[in-house]
């Protein structure tokens, strides 16, 4: 690609994972163009469709979520880790409407946000079985488990707008049903 058409791809990433960020993933794709400082044919000759920018955008906002696994590995209290995993990919979603939007529903474009998790090194997988091995977490919950309060934390979230307290309300009643012994 010549320069100048890589700076116009880097500059509509950008903007989509801004935009995505504070609007959401329905923001006109014109309103990308602009705040990118090109125009709708050029954001088409970059990205085939919404799907596609998206892919462009939400791998690099699930490495968030790796990076949330691997702190809740190193704490040494495996219910404050797993506890803490899920406030941060709660905070996440509070903080990324396109994040959480896509966790809520089915994937726009290739990118499948539950997948795309368990492909991370399992991460969901690990989270959960490091609580079980510690003997913190009910039995029968499992990472699908985890997966679906995910999603159904996300219309918590979208509902609470701004209101990170609405959503942290509702996180602590989930874990008080989940710790194991309650």
């Amino acid at each position: 690609m010549r320069a100048d058409a890589v700076r116009n791809r880097e500059r509509l990433t950008a903007a989509a994972a801004e935009l995505f960020a504070n609007r959401g993933v329905d923001v006109p794709l014109e309103d990308i163009a602009a705040h990118a400082g090109v125009s709708i044919g050029t954001l088409y000759n970059n990205f085939a469709n919404r799907g596609a920018l998206l892919d462009a955008v939400l791998p690099d906002r699930l490495a968030e979520v790796q990076r949330l696994a691997d702190a809740a590995a190193a704490d040494p209290d495996a219910w404050h880790a797993f506890a803490g995993f899920l406030d941060g990919v709660f905070t996440l979603q509070a903080r990324d409407r396109s994040l959480n939007e896509a966790i809520a529903r089915s994937p726009v474009g290739d990118v499948d946000v539950a997948a795309e998790c368990g492909r991370v090194g399992g991460i969901l997988d690990a989270v959960v079985r490091r609580a079980h091995d510690a003997g913190v977490l009910r039995a029968d919950f499992g990472p699908a488990d985890l997966s679906t309060l995910m999603s159904s934390l996300s219309q918590v979230i979208a509902t609470a707008g701004d209101d990170d307290a609405v959503w942290r309300r509702h996180l602590g009643f989930v874990l008080d049903g989940l710790r194991a012994g309650r």
